[in-house]
């Protein structure tokens, strides 16, 4: 899709803060962080949402969850850390490329408040 952003981010059109690319995917470092460390993966292949991902799709998602972990040790995430997908503008979803938010270090908020 030629006016995504992240599509853009990922044809090198608009510069980011690499973690990670090959020919499938490329990591980068938000521009809002929400905690000391907070990189989104993203598949270089345009699809809109988890909501549009296909069977044919499931090679480069289980990638992506694999390289979630592997990139978050190499962030210093040791003790764990958060992993997002906001899903069409119900579940938050802002651009409209999917991509894995991959959020950790300091002290992060419960997802789910408790009364």
């Amino acid at each position: 899709m030629s006016d995504c952003i992240f599509c853009k981010i990922a044809r090198g059109e608009i510069p980011c803060r690499k973690v990670y690319e090959d020919d499938d995917v490329l990591a980068f470092h938000d521009i809002h962080p929400a905690a000391p460390v907070h990189f989104m993966l993203v598949p270089k292949l345009h699809i809109a949402s988890l909501m549009q991902a296909e069977e044919a799709h499931a090679a480069l998602l289980g990638k992506m969850l694999l390289l979630a972990p592997k990139l978050a040790k190499e962030q210093g995430l040791d003790n764990g850390f958060r992993t997002v997908i906001n899903t069409g503008k119900g579940g938050g979803q802002e651009v409209f490329h999917l991509h894995i938010h991959v959020i950790g270090g300091g002290s992060l908020p419960p997802m789910v408040r408790r009364s």
